[in-house]
């Protein structure tokens, strides 16, 4: 599994990751296991929120890095009807409790909301202060809003932002890929695989993945996982809800894909005229 160092963390980070939204609670020994398997293949990155079945995903994983603590990169996210500063604090004393641990690697605004970022990130420095989080980013920030988060937080503080980023939307590679580059700003890619949206097997797209996956001995999506994360500073969160898919997940980690290949991709999946909004889902 490649790694990379994560923004302004330092911290050495899975490239690919694991994200919990929609893990399946109904099955909840199915899903520790997915995650735990995950962490054996060396996906330290693991990824929630306390949206996530309203807790039900950090409790999950709380179980899942029982006895494992120190070695993953543990992120979660407040909601932004919750980020003043004192809603903050609060968010973050559940989402520790959910999880069963005392710190946070990071923790992110999961998208704009009412409250000034001022009062978030006071919130957020204090916890950092009393080593409750170790590091704070934000998700589903565009340029315009990763602008102010720099001019409030100052050089260096934003560890990361979390946005949609699949082969199907690839809107972030116009402005705020670059953007975080020339700040040091981790990109971490959510919904990977897209929101019920991987190319279809019979498609232009599909037929392309699949011969290059059969010339690296891979599957179609561990290829699109290798080129959502084929620059330094490029992560991706794909959820796994078996153990068998964490470890076709995992493959992807060490994939690098050759310029020809990237320059087929990205021919196939055109990532189109850049539009006035940041897509979310």
């Amino acid at each position: 599994m490649r790694t990379s160092t994560f923004g302004s963390t330092g911290r050495s980070v899975s490239i690919i990751g694991q994200g919990t939204w929609y893990i399946d609670e109904g099955h909840r020994a199915r899903a520790v296991d997915a995650l735990r398997r995950g962490l054996d293949l060396g996906m330290n990155h693991i990824d929630t929120a306390e949206m996530y079945g309203d807790g039900a995903a950090e409790r999950v994983v709380g179980e899942a890095v029982r006895g494992r603590r120190d070695e993953v990169f543990l992120v979660s996210k407040v909601l932004p009807q919750h980020a003043s500063r004192k809603g903050t604090l609060n968010a973050c004393e559940r989402s520790l409790k959910a999880l069963g641990t005392d710190r946070l690697d990071c923790y992110l605004l999961h998208w704009r909301g009412s409250h000034p970022l001022e009062e978030t990130f006071a919130a957020f420095d204090a916890l950092q202060r009393d080593g409750k989080i170790l590091s704070y980013g934000a998700s589903n920030f565009d340029v315009a809003d990763l602008e102010e988060a720099l001019a409030v937080a100052g050089p260096g503080r934003l560890a990361c932002n979390q946005v949609l980023y699949h082969l199907q939307e690839r809107a972030i590679e116009h402005a705020v890929i670059p953007w975080c580059e020339r700040h040091e700003v981790a990109v971490v890619a959510y919904s990977p695989f897209g929101h019920n949206d991987f190319p279809e097997p019979d498609s232009v797209g599909g037929r392309l993945l699949a011969e290059i996956a059969e010339a690296r001995g891979a599957t179609p999506r561990q290829v699109a996982l290798a080129f959502l994360t084929r620059k330094p500073g490029l992560y991706a969160i794909p959820k796994a809800s078996t153990a068998a898919h964490a470890q076709d997940n995992a493959g992807a980690g060490g994939l690098v894909l050759s310029d020809t290949e990237l320059a087929r991709i990205d021919s196939a999946f055109p990532r189109g005229p850049e539009p006035n909004y940041l897509p979310m889902i």
